[in-house]
């Protein structure tokens, strides 16, 4: 009986070790396993991600419209590739509505955001700033201007910065009239004399001098690149032949803000000036952007210029200064004057 049990006890004792090494062989196995699985979820979830975390990129077209990298602003027009129909607009920019827009960053020579740009439209008094650039490329900025008759050829329902015949003043400061309270009256004197002042014949009567410098307008926005606008008048007032595109804005702008003198005025809230004829006056920017008490008002903005008329609506290009870089903006054809702002601080906002 002894015996019996005695063998019962081995064959028992080897059972049970048997059991152990195999469930200790399967164990590196299994943990293999679980780590394969592991891995593979991870993978899963990194690969999927969330819609709250996929970052807004210029190849996210979900997000907002993007172009390739430019390398020559001249050529904007033909490098950016506009949106499919179906590629969604971001949902800040679903009101207010506007005809085109876009941001463009000077230092990386890129567009951050494109909506129409090729789009053919009214320049209004954005043109003054091709006006402007056109003058200060034939006169010095101290040069002295007499006003003249040229007044009557604007349109009476311009808008001015209320010169008078006779009144004499330089060159910048003309243009400061111009540009802050976007004078019509200054844009033709400027022409005018501009013309005369390049023109061999000293004595062209207003509306010739006015078709010389028009061409002169066109001339100088072909040789920075502005291949889609055609200009009639130097203050931007309504011709059917007269039109720009946002893309060709962007070149205008680069190019004004390279000329100090422009720079500096489009950057100015207000200014009170002395003619040399001895009269004073002081001029506010029609710009709010640079308005410390508009709602609109914003400290990163150094500029450029608003513009409305019935056929391109309210439209304002802007330049903002933004760590350590250059953003240009054009926001064109929208339906009121607040609307124009309240969407380029929006671009701004893409910054």
């Amino acid at each position: 009986m002894k015996t019996k049990r005695f063998i019962a006890a081995v064959i028992s004792s080897i059972l049970i070790m048997t059991a152990c090494t195999n469930t200790v062989g399967n164990t590196p196995s299994q943990k293999s396993q679980e780590a394969s699985s592991d891995i593979s979820d991870a993978s899963a979830a990194v690969s999927t991600g969330s819609e709250e975390e996929n970052p807004i990129t210029p190849g996210n077209s979900d997000n907002y419209n993007s172009s390739e990298e430019i390398t020559d602003v001249s050529d904007l027009s033909s490098a950016i590739e506009e949106p499919s129909e179906s590629a969604a607009l971001p949902e800040v920019f679903d009101t207010p509505e506007c005809r085109s827009s876009i941001l463009y960053c000077v230092e990386d020579d890129r567009i951050l955001y494109n909506d129409s740009i090729d789009v053919k439209t009214a320049p209004a008094s954005i043109t003054k700033m091709l006006t402007a650039s056109v003058v200060l490329k034939n006169m010095e900025p101290d040069d002295v201007i007499q006003v003249g008759s040229e007044l009557e050829l604007i349109d009476a329902e311009s808008s001015r910065c209320y010169i008078s015949y006779g009144q004499r003043l330089t060159v910048e400061d003309l243009l400061t009239g111009m540009l802050l309270c976007s004078g019509n009256d200054a844009a033709y004197t400027a022409a005018v004399n501009t013309a005369r002042a390049v023109h061999p014949d000293k004595y062209l009567s207003d509306a010739e001098a006015v078709k010389i410098f028009v061409q002169m307008m066109n001339e100088t926005a072909a040789e920075i690149g502005m291949t889609d606008s055609r200009f009639m008048t130097p203050d931007g007032w309504d011709n059917d032949a007269q039109y720009v595109t946002a893309a060709d804005l962007v070149k205008l702008a680069g190019y004004a803000l390279s000329v100090p003198e422009i720079r500096s005025i489009v950057g100015t809230y207000e200014k009170y000036v002395v003619f040399e004829s001895g009269e004073n006056i002081t001029w506010t920017n029609t710009n709010c952007l640079l308005d410390p008490d508009s709602e609109f008002y914003c400290e990163n903005a150094i500029g450029i210029k608003t513009g409305t008329t019935d056929d391109a609506g309210a439209c304002l290009l802007s330049a903002f200064e933004k760590n350590g870089k250059t953003y240009i903006a054009a926001v064109l054809g929208c339906s009121e004057n607040s609307d124009r702002y309240e969407l380029t601080l929006k671009l701004f906002d893409l910054i």
